[in-house]
């Protein structure tokens, strides 16, 4: 179930960030674009918490655990790396494809999730490195390699292709740190609320910067389903907070890549975008995921 529920993250994820793209190409801007996102899930987290009896008990240990100190700063800080994804979505993922962001972000996320589960950081606590996962993370890269094959270096700036990477080693932080927060609070929805107020404040102070070099973005679209990606943060935030403690991070990771890959390959297909990857690199790359999954769940006989 919970690999069912990391598979499931990838495919929000993988809407997400093609939403958000556009809203980025819309308003010019993917810094303000990635704030609009992470200001609508707030807003949609604080509405639900206020139904929620149980979720405001979470949020009450939250404040309590900071005024006190019970809680490390650092586990506060899980959505200054959602401010990065949103923010790259909205930079690159309206030009590169949702295929081809997504490789990106698989790199980055298997070497940190494999490095995050061996020293026990995420709330699982130290999970072996063993041969099947080691394999599963080599499938992973070797599904980045098959996505940049052809034309598509030669095609897009290298700094756009390191931006995804970035933002999968701090998905892979962000959920290693939420995850020991809800842990802490006893709140899954608790920390995915810290994780959007932390997010929203990195974003606001980008987006002034932004808008202070750039000049004013473009006025907020009026379609309704642009504003639809800070609902699909928030639910996967949550998810990603409740299933970490039973997956460990590179497995969650492994799946949300094989949701956000075969969720991506129907979105390239059927909108595509100039600078994305070939069809034969979606399917190859899209197989190769799937196998990383596999082999990572492969347990050595004791």
């Amino acid at each position: 179930m919970a690999l069912g529920g990391a598979v499931a993250i990838g495919v929000m994820t993988a809407v997400q960030a093609r939403i958000n793209g556009v809203l980025g190409v819309k308003v010019d801007d993917g810094v303000v674009a990635g704030l609009i996102s992470f200001a609508v899930g707030l807003v949609a987290l604080i509405l639900v918490i206020a139904c929620i009896p149980s979720a405001r008990r979470g949020v009450v240990r939250l404040g309590q655990g900071i005024r006190h100190r019970r809680i490390p700063f650092w586990m506060l800080l899980g959505g200054a790396c959602g401010a990065l994804t949103v923010s790259t979505q909205g930079l690159t993922a309206g030009v590169l494809g949702v295929s081809l962001f997504t490789v990106g972000v698989v790199a980055g996320q298997t070497l940190h999730g494999l490095v995050l589960d061996r020293i026990g950081f995420g709330p699982a606590g130290v999970v072996a490195v063993t041969p099947g996962r080691i394999a599963g993370g080599l499938l992973a890269l070797a599904a980045v390699a098959v996505s940049l094959a052809g034309d598509v270096l030669a095609s897009v700036p290298l700094w756009m292709l390191l931006m995804p990477f970035a933002t999968g080693v701090g998905i892979a932080w962000q959920g290693a740190t939420n995850g020991r927060l809800a842990q802490q609070v006893g709140s899954p929805i608790a920390a995915t609320l810290m994780s959007f107020i932390a997010g929203t404040v990195v974003l606001l102070i980008a987006a002034g910067l932004s808008i202070a070099v750039r000049g004013l973005p473009e006025a907020p679209p009026a379609e309704p389903w642009l504003y639809f990606g800070g609902f699909l943060g928030a639910a996967y935030i949550l998810l990603g907070a409740v299933i970490v403690a039973h997956t460990g991070v590179l497995l969650m990771g492994l799946g949300s890549v094989l949701g956000q890959l075969l969720t991506s390959v129907v979105i390239d297909l059927i909108w595509p975008t100039a600078a994305g990857p070939a069809l034969w690199q979606i399917i190859a790359m899209t197989a190769i995921a799937v196998a990383s999954v596999v082999a990572a769940r492969i347990r050595p006989r004791r």
